[in-house]
């Protein structure tokens, strides 16, 4: 398995940037698809993006595309999302997941991961 761990959250204004990183250890980080996925209170945790094993793929829920950009980088071990023109509804904790394939993940869903990181809040005032 391999082990995730998110930073970056924090609180941010309407209209700002963010990115959030992930870091990873444990089994070969290459071997794994990556994807970010966010639960807001009172709500299922949802997909938000993801990418392939040699990151050449990268693909996006409806509600970021154009706004959010999934990338990574093997040799360090660390994927990123770096989110621009952020919104009040992207408020929630984000999630950092390792899966199979980058194709699968918004069709699976939760159950894509194989590994979870611990999660970090991001929070976008209005």
């Amino acid at each position: 398995q391999v082990q995730l761990v998110e930073s970056g959250g924090g609180l941010v204004q309407a209209g700002g940037s963010l990115r959030l990183s992930c870091a990873a250890s444990g089994r070969i980080f290459s071997s794994y698809a990556l994807g970010w996925f966010r639960q807001a209170p009172g709500k299922e945790r949802e997909y938000v993006a993801a990418i392939s094993r040699l990151g050449g793929f990268a693909y996006y829920s409806d509600s970021v595309k154009g706004r959010f950009t999934i990338s990574r980088y093997n040799a360090n071990n660390t994927a990123y999302l770096q989110m621009n023109s952020v919104k009040p509804e992207d408020t929630a904790v984000y999630y950092c997941a390792a899966g199979p394939t980058g194709t699968s993940a918004q069709d699976m869903g939760i159950k894509w991961a194989v590994s979870w990181g611990q999660g970090t809040q991001v929070t976008v005032s209005s």
